[in-house]
């Protein structure tokens, strides 16, 4: 049967594949549009499980802010290859991904997959779907919804950096402050908001790890420890973010530029996801 231009742009502006496929889709479904949605996604299906063991190593990462920026989200979606990663059309399904997950307050990975994308579909189905588009295996790994008095995002030039981080305050000079410090967060890689926040294996491990570099330096065995412990406390300053030197003022920490510019001013929590 004859298949319109109008079916074509309709089929494809409903699932965003390309049109030589819509145009397969509407032939092989006859003209039948919610048939021809049914068979791009189960070439999706298909495409995912052919792709299913590729590595993922490009994509994007998105953060954004939302209700008066006292909500925050912030999530990374791989591809394979960067030619799919700096697509408009990708970029703005990513996006789509961030706005439903604050719209529904999505807690994890999983709620996010299970949460509805559109009238038909979950955000799972979708995903499945766009692989169909893309011809690329896609996954959703990282996702975080942050919320607080208010929440600072930053993206890092290329989406492959994103990161959050919530304020005690709300004023302007207050979330100035913060942006300089979720740039922070992306330049310097921060393991916890504080030593509170490290857990004991990996302390332990560093205890370890300082009490063997002593030794192997001709240290007597009974300095060890302490020489241990004096690394361990440079490890909290290098890897927490409050104790971290700012980057631009190493003449004080992360915590003394927030307090010089407010008093009451601080971090509560902040996420970072890297691609790479």
């Amino acid at each position: 049967m004859k298949i319109t231009a109008s079916q074509v742009n309709e089929l494809r502006q409903k699932t965003g594949a390309g049109m030589m496929d819509c145009k397969k889709a509407l032939v092989e479904a006859e003209g039948e549009m919610d048939a021809a949605i049914t068979i791009l996604r189960k070439k999706g299906q298909k495409v995912a499980a052919k792709r299913g063991e590729n590595e993922t190593s490009e994509g994007l990462v998105i953060a954004k802010t939302y209700n008066n920026d006292q909500t925050g989200v912030v999530l990374s979606l791989s591809c394979e290859t960067d030619f799919v990663a700096k697509n408009s059309d990708f970029y703005t399904f990513v996006e789509s991904l961030v706005d439903i997950a604050a719209k529904n307050n999505a807690a994890t990975v999983e709620a996010l997959n299970n949460t509805p994308y559109n009238d038909t579909q979950s955000v799972a189905e979708k995903i499945i779907e766009q692989v169909g588009v893309v011809g690329e295996k896609l996954v959703l790994s990282n996702y975080a919804l942050l919320s607080g008095e208010a929440v600072v995002a930053y993206n890092h030039p290329g989406n492959q950096v994103a990161t959050m981080v919530t304020l005690t305050k709300s004023t302007e000079e207050a979330k100035d402050a913060g942006k300089q410090v979720a740039m922070q967060v992306a330049a310097m890689t921060p393991i916890a908001l504080n030593k509170d926040g490290i857990d004991e294996a990996t302390i332990q491990n560093e205890i370890e790890i300082g009490k063997e570099l002593a030794i192997k330096e001709g240290k007597p065995a009974e300095m060890a420890e302490k020489i241990a412990m004096g690394r361990l406390n440079k490890f909290f300053k290098e890897n927490t973010l409050l104790s971290q030197d700012f980057i631009r003022d190493n003449k004080k920490s992360v915590e003394q530029f927030l307090k010089d510019t407010d008093k009451d001013l601080t971090i509560t929590d902040f996420k970072r996801f890297a691609l790479k």
